[in-house]
């Protein structure tokens, strides 16, 4: 079964069981209190320490979880495919573009069929401007595992997962999470 396939037959599962797609109002977050005001760092538990892993991007060079130490780092597993991963891409566009001199880091691990020309004019087309690197099954897993997606997971300048998001979340509740690690 290919990588497609598996990440789509997870989505119908997550769907079922959920009873509906990854909206806003039914995404799933884990290590997060409800985001009614701005969450502090220590409202946000360490979940596990982030893996160490090594990826190309749609280049081909090399790049590996080292390259960021002490940064904060979103690590988001989507594909061009997945319509809420598209809706969300705009949000990452801007908070890198706003908080990358504090310290932020987005990280784009695509799942795609697609080959890495076809996700790289993709990311031309959306303005993206955070690396899209080319992920796979043990990428994902090592994360612990992606049931769909979008999936994100967000790491502390000390490389522990802090947050995992399963689907869309609302924008502003999300940025100030993540604000509250720079």
């Amino acid at each position: 079964m290919t990588m497609n396939s598996l990440l789509k037959s997870g989505l119908v599962a997550a769907v079922i069981l959920m009873g509906a797609a990854c909206s806003p109002a039914e995404s799933t977050t884990a290590g997060a209190t409800p985001a009614v005001a701005a969450p502090t760092v220590s409202a946000l538990p360490v979940l596990r320490k982030a893996p160490d892993w090594k990826l190309k991007d749609l280049d081909g060079r090399e790049v590996k979880a080292a390259d960021f130490k002490g940064k904060v780092v979103v690590v988001d597993f989507w594909a061009t495919w997945c319509p809420p991963c598209r809706k969300e891409i705009p949000d990452y566009i801007a908070w890198q573009k706003k908080y990358a001199d504090r310290g932020l880091v987005i990280l784009g691990f695509s799942l795609d069929e697609a080959t890495p020309a076809e996700v790289k004019a993709f990311g031309e087309k959306m303005k993206m401007n955070y690396p899209i690197l080319v992920a796979d099954a043990d990428v994902a897993e090592a994360f612990g595992g992606v049931q769909g997606l979008p999936t994100a997971f967000v790491i502390d300048r000390e490389g522990n997962i802090r947050h995992v998001k399963l689907g869309l979340a609302e924008a502003k509740a999300y940025e100030a999470l993540i604000v509250s690690l720079l």
